[in-house]
């Protein structure tokens, strides 16, 4: 399975020192040149930084189609920009993307995706983790990570932790 991510998920995960997941889902994770530039910044660190420069199932790439990137540079953030266009090269079976802009090019390019919260989903559906709250409980409180209250409560649900 080829999976490309953005900055959002492996930061994000990394924040509330869940980053292990990526691993466990898909054994490899790619990233473009742009999201270790953005983890990486010495004068912005963030959580991840190091994660991105130490763990070997995390793999840089460089994206060589740059008329892709030129051509969402004007709407998305360059992460995301290369991101999608290395999930075009590489013919990934999902971006790793939160934003919704970054979410919805993804979908026109026939890319499938999924965000954090899907990640968290999906992991508690492969027993990976025990519950869901907790963690977006987290994300939120310590991460910083935006969640509509709907989303949350429709996430809880979906993973048998909501109310009925």
């Amino acid at each position: 399975m080829i999976i490309v991510s953005d900055t959002s998920p492996i930061n994000n995960l990394a924040a509330i020192n869940q980053l292990h997941l990526l691993q466990q889902l898909y054994e490899i994770v790619f990233i473009p040149e742009a999201v270790y530039r953005e983890l990486t910044d010495p004068d912005f660190p963030v959580a991840g930084s190091i994660e991105v420069q130490t763990l070997d199932w995390i793999q840089t790439r460089t994206v060589t189609n740059r008329t892709v990137i030129e051509a969402l540079a004007d709407e998305l953030d360059m992460g995301e920009a290369e991101a999608i266009a290395l999930a075009l090269e590489l013919g990934a079976d999902q971006v790793l993307i939160d934003e919704r802009r970054g979410r919805r090019i993804a979908a026109r390019f026939n890319l499938r995706y999924t965000g954090i919260l899907g990640i968290l989903v999906e992991a508690k559906n492969r027993g990976l983790i025990s519950e869901v709250k907790s963690l977006l409980d987290a994300l939120i409180n310590q991460a910083g990570f935006w969640v509509a209250a709907p989303l949350y409560s429709s996430v809880l649900q979906i993973v048998g932790e909501g109310k009925r």
